[in-house]
């Protein structure tokens, strides 16, 4: 008989709400999304995505940075919390702090997040506001590897959002966001499924 084939072991990382974060449990749950969602950390003892957490079943995590003397310090004492978790991924859903070279080293190439944009425009924590702000006709959601650089690592996937006549910040988030529930499930197959690789440092691509 077959051994069966080990999921991959998610943690997700949070600083809010966790509106994705749930949908990422959902999708795994209903068998939409293949892996196991381990863990939930996030660095705001407030947040609602505690509450999710609770609701969903999923474990999570909290340690605050004010409690270590530095940002390598409470990094390393979250690569220890993750440890205990045998974690394999780490999936930024709305996590705030910008990671150190440090702890993106510690899971190379298996750190993904989800922006609000077609990066490579509107990087930055207010990407639909900027949007707004500069008049384009388009948006979007991108999903992407995390790299050294703020919202810049290979892109795995992107599908457009049309800004339109009267959207302020929220009808726009809220159409961006029904988008990514869908989109962060589907790229996050791709990666857990297929084979790729990594072209010269920065382009994503299929291998089957």
């Amino acid at each position: 008989m077959a051994k069966a084939k080990r999921k991959n072991r998610v943690a997700v990382f949070c600083s809010g709400s966790g509106s994705n974060f749930e949908a990422i449990c959902k999708n795994a749950s209903k068998g939409l999304l293949d892996c196991q969602i381990v863990c939930m950390f996030c660095d705001r003892p407030d947040a609602y995505a505690f509450v999710r957490a609770e609701k969903l079943g999923v474990p999570s995590l909290f340690l605050s940075p004010k409690a270590y003397k530095d940002k390598s310090a409470y990094e390393k004492a979250i690569v220890k919390e993750l440890a205990l978790f045998n974690v394999d991924w780490i999936v930024l859903a709305g996590y705030m702090r910008i990671l150190s070279p440090y702890f993106i080293r510690k899971f190379r190439n298996r750190i993904v997040n989800i922006h609000p944009s077609l990066l490579p425009a509107f990087k930055g924590a207010d990407a639909i506001g900027d949007a707004l702000k500069y008049g384009a006709k388009i948006t979007g959601v991108t999903v992407h590897l995390v790299d050294e650089q703020v919202d810049h690592g290979p892109i795995i996937m992107q599908k457009a959002v049309e800004i339109k006549q009267g959207d302020d910040k929220d009808t726009l988030a809220q159409r961006i966001h029904r988008v990514e529930h869908k989109l962060y499930t589907q790229a996050l197959n791709l990666l857990f499924n297929r084979k790729w690789k990594i072209e010269k440092g920065r382009k994503f691509v299929l291998i089957d």
